[in-house]
């Protein structure tokens, strides 16, 4: 029964006192069987982070039990969530030859790659013993996720085959960002017990607004500071990964709509040798002042308002204000 006491206030305290629990069953969640291992398992929830799919599935789940503290089973739900993101991390790192994360040392450069690989893999085997105990339908939602998790890394890998690389490049976030973020929504909604419609509206939501925040990452990989993001800027480019600002610049090209100097940056990024220190962060420094960077912006701020439009079913509510916020702090973030 929905409390006619309920405000965004009581919400946010709410949602703020069961992330204590999701919290202290992370950590518990990442514990080794010895020093090293914990160490390593460790690594990145010590780092900290935004832990932003546990909030969601903390916020959603008041969608069926309004005003209520967590049941143990969102409290699980939230924590496997979590758990999966930072087990693509680990995955991520290798793959992008990542030097950072989160302001720390990226573990493969730490340990190696043999040992981040299998400490993803450990992350994602307790994530699954978690989700375990909530059921068969959470169980194959999660595992249809970590399918999409992997579709997604290994299609951005192949690049766009008789695709529009801009499209393609948003259904690699879909799946890569979206689908873990539409995860945390639906497991919060069903573990309530929320109607499917509900249900089925922050799904969509949720899928769009990693759309929206991924690309409003891409313009904070070149836009904001090293040392504010804890990423290094560029890696991308030196791996050879197009986001969203490269692509744009790619079909102004296309369009014949590049001037001398965008011309140079581009021929730069797809034939210069970005290894170069100089020569990256002139590459860098170039895109922060073109316009493709506000062509970006606008994209993720388009992808965040189809996520508010995806909010329509939910009455007006001290959860749809939250979910609006949320929305909103995905892209207001952008530098």
């Amino acid at each position: 029964m929905t409390d006619s006491k309920f405000s965004l206030e009581a919400l946010e305290e709410q949602v703020s006192s069961d992330l204590s629990r999701v919290e202290q069953l992370l950590t518990d969640s990442v514990k080794g069987s010895d020093d090293l291992i914990h160490e390593l398992l460790s690594h990145l929830a010590k780092a900290g982070g935004k832990r932003l799919r546990p909030a969601l599935t903390l916020i959603c789940a008041h969608l069926g039990s309004e005003g209520q503290p967590a049941s143990d089973q969102i409290v699980a739900a939230a924590t496997a969530v979590e758990l999966t993101h930072l087990a693509t991390l680990y995955h991520d790192d290798v793959m992008d030859a990542a030097p950072q994360r989160r302001g720390v040392t990226a573990t493969q450069l730490q340990w190696g790659n043999n040992r981040a690989i299998l400490a993803g893999d450990v992350l994602f085997s307790r994530a699954s013993l978690l989700v375990s105990k909530l059921g068969q339908r959470i169980i194959e939602y999660h595992a249809q996720t970590f399918e999409r998790l992997c579709m997604g890394q290994l299609h951005e890998t192949f690049g766009p085959v008789d695709a529009d690389p801009v499209d393609f490049y948003i259904q690699v976030l879909a799946d890569k960002t979206g689908s873990l973020i539409a995860a945390s929504a639906v497991f919060g909604g069903w573990l309530s017990d929320a109607d499917d419609a509900l249900v089925d509206a922050v799904r969509v939501f949720g899928e769009r607004v990693g759309v929206a925040f991924q690309i409003a990452d891409d313009v904070i990989d070149f836009a904001s500071d090293e040392a504010l993001t804890g990423k290094s800027a560029g890696t991308d480019l030196v791996e050879g990964v197009a986001t969203m600002p490269v692509l744009l610049l790619r079909r102004r090209a296309e369009a014949g709509l590049l001037d001398e100097d965008g011309k140079k940056l581009l021929a730069d990024i797809d034939g210069g040798d970005l290894t170069d220190d100089d020569l990256l962060a002139s590459v860098v420094e170039r895109l922060k002042r073109h316009e493709v960077l506000d062509e970006t912006r606008a994209k993720a701020r388009e992808w965040a308002d189809l996520a508010l439009e995806a909010l329509e079913p939910i009455p007006d509510s001290p959860v749809k204000e939250a979910l609006v916020q949320f929305a909103n702090a995905a892209v207001d973030r952008m530098a």
